[in-house]
């Protein structure tokens, strides 16, 4: 069952002005949450739903299914390798990261709450996973991921054991012998150890910050003029790319300097809200 709570959901649907007969992107579609709301404004509204995960399409063709087959299209895949062709979008939205089905099923590998094999993959038919980049990659090229992707001050520690005790064939061996690398006080802290290298391994195999960028340099030339691309982003990397992609571009004017944040009521209802961050722009011209 994928099942998702949609982050920011009213926030994101006010900012992007949905109009009677638009036609909506929705780069991450998932379990369908944000799509639902747009088609619900008004009965001549659009949307073309994309996501990496055949599961995340399979449960949002389910989910749209209400408002015809005539208002949706689906396109699986990563949104970097969208191709619309001449089409133009009144808006664009993306909601990045791991979904929470993708974290709660443990047969994924994207977390170490439970033991699974090292996959990580959110499109499963790619080759590279977890696993390769652990048992294969050299020690530098893993402490590069592990600072860079998860700003992990142990990377060099961890990257070395990694080295010496692999190979590796699950998430828990994984977390345990970063666990058994680093002082205690880190150890046992409020975090636990392995959090920033599986979000950098995470991010590694899916190439998400890659993605990102290239979907920012695209998306301004897939919206129509006065259109909106909003963005919700869950880590400092992340927000960093899309606050300077967009301030950079020269299609795009900023619409919110600083980024927009989950209510306190939204965060009791749901922790996971707690990092995202919600940022605008639309196409000037």
């Amino acid at each position: 069952m994928f099942s998702h709570i949609s982050v920011l959901s009213q926030e994101l649907i006010s900012g992007l002005n949905i109009a009677p007969g638009g036609h909506y992107l929705d780069a991450t579609v998932g379990g369908g949450g944000h799509s639902s709301l747009i088609l619900a404004k008004f009965p001549d509204v659009t949307v073309t739903a994309i996501d990496r995960d055949c599961e995340a399409i399979s449960a949002a063709k389910i989910r749209l299914a209400e408002y015809g087959a005539d208002r949706v299209e689906f396109w699986q895949g990563n949104f970097a390798e969208y191709e619309p062709g001449d089409r133009q979008f009144d808006g664009i939205l993306a909601d990045l990261g791991v979904s929470s089905p993708q974290l709660d099923n443990s047969e994924r590998g994207f977390s170490f709450q439970h033991t699974a094999d090292l996959d990580m993959r959110m499109d499963r038919n790619q080759s590279l996973t977890a696993a390769e980049i652990v048992n294969h990659w050299r020690e530098v090229e893993l402490a590069d991921i592990f600072y860079n992707y998860g700003e992990e001050r142990f990377s060099r520690r961890i990257a070395k054991n990694i080295v010496q005790k692999r190979p590796f064939t699950t998430t828990t061996e994984l977390a345990k012998a970063i666990a058994s690398c680093v002082p205690s006080k880190y150890r046992y802290g409020r975090i636990n150890p392995a959090t920033r290298v599986f979000q950098a391994l995470r991010i590694a195999v899916n190439q998400e910050l890659k993605s990102l960028e290239t979907l920012i340099d695209l998306a301004p030339n897939w919206l129509k003029t006065g259109g909106t691309i909003g963005i919700i982003s869950f880590h400092s990397l992340e927000d960093r790319i899309v606050k300077h992609r967009f301030r950079d571009s020269s299609l795009l004017k900023v619409l919110t300097k600083k980024p927009i944040t989950a209510s306190e009521a939204e965060r009791s209802k749901n922790p996971r809200s707690r990092s995202a961050k919600l940022r605008f722009a639309r196409r000037e011209n």
